[in-house]
């Protein structure tokens, strides 16, 4: 379910300078999606992929999802790791929800669910 150990400071490296992973839940295609990458708290190790209102649609990514996630490198955009996890939904709390606005970058945030993927272990 998670990356081995030894890339999570390559993850974290990546995450933080990309807000952006290739996405694609069982049975449906994949997408290229904005997500947020915690560095601490209780969703460390997890990204976080806002949907639904007026944020982006991921058709197949629901609470539950297997999804295989896929990070690129920085600089060389070459494949880092690709992981598969079970979406799982969650509350954020108003931290979380600040970053999630603030990571969005073009306007007010919509969202109707955040499903965090677990990319490592926290």
């Amino acid at each position: 379910m998670t990356a081995p150990g030894s890339l999570r400071s390559q993850l974290d490296a990546a995450l933080r300078k990309s807000a952006a992973v290739w996405v694609q839940p069982e049975h449906h295609p994949s997408r290229l999606v904005w997500a947020l990458w915690p560095s601490r708290g209780p969703l460390a190790g997890s990204l976080l992929v806002a949907t639904g209102g007026t944020e982006q649609e991921v058709p197949g990514l629901v609470d539950g999802a297997t999804v295989t996630v896929v990070v690129a490198r920085p600089g060389t955009r070459s494949r880092l790791a690709t992981v598969t996890t079970t979406a799982v939904a969650t509350t954020p709390d108003e931290a979380t929800r600040t970053a999630l606005a603030a990571a969005r970058r073009n306007g007010a945030p919509g969202w109707t669910a955040v499903l965090a993927l677990a990319l490592v272990d926290g």
